[in-house]
């Protein structure tokens, strides 16, 4: 699939105001599943500079600042051209040693793997209410992996009611299956913890995802989760809509902590002014395969 993503997103401030330097996550990835063909950043007004890194996750970042200039809007434009790949999100062999639970980590992976595999919240530990769920579907699934994650991608979606919540860190997971309800970051963390209170290393991400394209409803950044397979590598999961990521999903920015995939990200110098966002998605199909 080809894809011409436009992504705006405007702030508007209630008097003059100086900004700290603002860190930009929008490029989406450029690797074997998708190709990244172009891309454009428009910033209003001009920064006064700018410079392009990769951070800790070799997520590819765009950092920006204006020194003491004064603005009274910022408006931010990310255009970009990207084609996916993944047409059989299934298209993998697993080491033979991760097919079941428990899944035991060479020494050397576990090391690399370590951040993403601790609890995100309940005091650095996992909730129980969440690793229950996970045992629960791991034991109807006689502790098989690759039914368990189908399984658990599922439950939360066919048993979780979608809501819409524009900003905002996702909320405890155990919080989210206890009410049954949440946005797709609510519900990609829950995801993340349930595979986590077994041993599974799994980590956030947001971009885009296709959706319906005879919608006319408001498009948002959308928010799933990967899991690292061993043979398979990281494998997405987007448990908002039941499914396994193939190439309908466009990721820009992963890692084990959710806060640290925020597209856009810095704040005020003067903490008493009062800012407005508006924001606007539009992604258009420009060859379908």
């Amino acid at each position: 699939m080809y894809y011409k993503i436009v992504h705006t997103t405007a702030y508007t401030y209630s008097e003059p105001v100086r900004l700290s330097p603002h860190i930009l996550k929008l490029r989406s990835r450029s690797n074997a599943d998708q190709t990244l063909h172009r891309f454009q950043l428009a910033i209003n007004p001009t920064p006064l500079g700018r410079s392009s890194l990769l951070d800790l996750d070799g997520n590819s970042l765009e950092k920006i600042w204006f020194g003491d200039r004064q603005l009274n809007r910022l408006e931010i434009i990310a255009t970009s051209e990207v084609e996916t790949h993944c047409v059989n999100p299934f298209n993998y062999i697993l080491e033979p040693w991760a097919v079941s639970f428990p899944i035991d980590y060479p020494s050397r992976l576990l090391a690399q793997l370590y951040p993403y595999l601790n609890p995100r919240y309940f005091s650095n530990q996992i909730d129980p209410r969440v690793h229950q769920l996970a045992l629960d579907i791991a034991a109807a699934n006689q502790q098989q992996i690759a039914p368990f994650l189908n399984k658990l991608n599922q439950q939360i979606y066919q048993n979780c009611q979608y809501q819409i919540r524009e900003t905002g860190d996702p909320l405890p997971p155990g919080i989210t299956w206890q009410h049954k309800q949440g946005t797709c970051r609510d519900f990609a963390l829950l995801f993340m913890e349930a595979c986590r209170s077994l041993g599974l290393a799994a980590r956030f991400v947001s971009g885009y995802q296709e959706g319906d394209r005879d919608s006319e409803e408001t498009r948002y950044l959308h928010a799933w989760a990967e899991v690292y397979l061993p043979g398979a590598g990281w494998r997405g999961y987007d448990p908002t809509h039941g499914l396994a990521t193939s190439n309908g999903h466009i990721p820009i920015a992963a890692s084990a902590l959710p806060e640290q995939t925020t597209p856009i990200s810095g704040h005020l110098r003067n903490s008493r002014v009062q800012s407005e966002m508006t924001f606007d998605l539009a992604i258009e199909v420009i060859d379908a395969e």
